[in-house]
């Protein structure tokens, strides 16, 4: 990480704490991308000149509204959503939709933000854009949910369609949400226009793979970084936080690859199984009983579970964090470190703190971020967007296909570039200049829009 800000960046950085206050999440996404491009304006003063970096930093479109809706008791409850739509200079916007109670504006502007360069990334036409709701969906039934999702998408629909603003999932926002709202959508609009939201049910214009996409595409860039070190991930002990979807599929496939999984998470603890997790039983737990990773240690012989344990202190060569923002400290990376980590890989936004990302740079890990680790979730939503447009549907075997191959060239791009701007193997600085390039370039194209 550079240690520093330019001193033709500092003034920009300082207007955006000053338009933006309070946004921490925020501030420290613009910050991580702005101290890697001192070289690109050296290199493409006109990126300077037309104020390019300032009005990414601005998004194009903020919506907030109120969501009122009824318990199942009768009971009126009001909460907050957001669309954040940040910049379209590539196609429609395109990011996820976030339900869960520490969601505010700070939070989807910085997930917003880190979708722009991550779309990028994927080579294909979508902007960046995100949203969400301080509703919390645990503990809800099915109809609370339901009317939720509804009175959310009776403000929401006037502000999205294929061609402009194309939602999808995130935490608390799975298949049963995505159904609700695009029905909602469907019955407001009365049109069946199934590109306008992604991760969709497989009967209803979902695409095969979309749901292990951001887990398998986490575990493809990884294996990437590995093969340029002359390593492979067979073998590797690995822990991986959290146990939602992006955990369950990177451990599915880091298994697949010979790795041994050894740890998840969720907010409420740990569970370690030495033995390697027990994948059929994890998703039976999760996905099916919609139950805590504590019962997994319940029902696995030799199993444990550590109730408001620390994921980060269970020994391994290789760390997946796929939870949450800033899961992962200064004091977390140096003991992976220290205890033999020599890769990480994020399924997660932003989950490592500018300290822990210091500390795995200055050991010399393997260090692959969010923003092109974790685009494999992207990428096959635009590969379902293509589905949608042209009525078709692939194979399992095809998608995934296409998948690694747009993991292994966001790979190929984020190392080359960090090598052409001196600083080879960093794939923060590869990650930020690539996705930068390709925004900034399209946006003077464009002209003062």
């Amino acid at each position: 990480m550079v240690a520093g800000l330019d001193e033709k960046l500092e003034p920009i950085f300082q207007e955006v704490l000053r338009r933006n206050a309070g946004e921490t999440e925020f501030h420290q996404a613009v910050r991580e991308v702005l101290e890697t491009l001192g070289p690109v304006l050296v290199k493409y003063p006109e990126f300077a000149e037309y104020k390019v970096i300032q009005r990414i930093c601005e998004p194009e479109r903020q919506i907030i509204f109120r969501v009122p809706w009824q318990d199942d008791q009768g009971r009126v409850h009001i909460n907050r959503a957001f669309r954040v739509e940040f910049n379209s200079a590539l196609g429609p916007y395109k990011g996820g939709m976030r339900f869960h109670p520490s969601v505010y504006l700070g939070i989807i502007k910085f997930l917003g933000f880190e979708q722009i360069f991550k779309n990028a990334l994927t080579g294909l036409p979508i902007g960046g854009g995100k949203g969400g709701s301080d509703f919390d969906p645990k503990g809800k039934s099915d109809s609370e949910i339901m009317r939720f999702c509804q009175s959310l998408m009776t403000e929401l629909y006037r502000h999205i369609g294929e061609h402009t603003d194309v939602p999808a999932g995130d935490i608390g926002v799975g298949q049963r949400e995505i159904g609700y709202l695009f029905g909602q959508y469907k019955r407001i609009t009365n049109r069946y226009e199934s590109g306008v939201f992604t991760g969709k049910g497989l009967n209803w214009g979902g695409s095969r793979a979309r749901t292990e996409a951001t887990g398998y595409g986490t575990v493809f860039f990884l294996d990437e970084m590995l093969k340029v070190r002359g390593d492979a991930l067979d073998g590797k002990t690995c822990v991986v936080s959290g146990s939602g979807n992006v955990a369950i599929y990177a451990t599915e496939k880091a298994t697949s690859l010979g790795a041994k999984v050894i740890a998840c998470s969720d907010s409420n603890g740990v569970i370690v199984d030495q033995d390697g997790i027990d994948l059929d039983l994890l998703k039976q737990i999760k996905e099916i009983e919609r139950r805590r990773v504590s019962a997994y240690a319940q029902q696995k012989k030799g199993a444990t579970y550590l109730e408001d344990g620390n994921i980060w202190t269970i020994p391994c060569q290789v760390a997946l964090p796929c939870a949450t923002q800033n899961e992962l400290t200064g004091k977390d990376a140096q003991l992976l470190v220290q205890q033999g980590c020599i890769a990480v890989a994020e399924g997660a936004n932003m989950p490592t703190t500018p300290e822990g990302i210091r500390v795995f740079q200055e050991a010399g890990i393997a260090y692959g971020p969010g923003k092109a680790a974790n685009a494999g979730g992207v990428a096959t939503s635009a590969l379902e967007m293509q589905q949608n447009a042209s009525r078709d549907s692939w194979t399992f075997d095809y998608t995934e296909q296409r998948l690694q191959e747009i993991m292994v060239n966001i790979h190929r791009n984020c190392y080359e570039t960090s090598a052409e701007f001196g600083a080879e193997g960093n794939y923060v600085v590869g990650a930020n200049i690539a996705g930068f390039l390709k925004v900034s370039q399209a946006m003077v194209a464009l002209g003062l829009i």
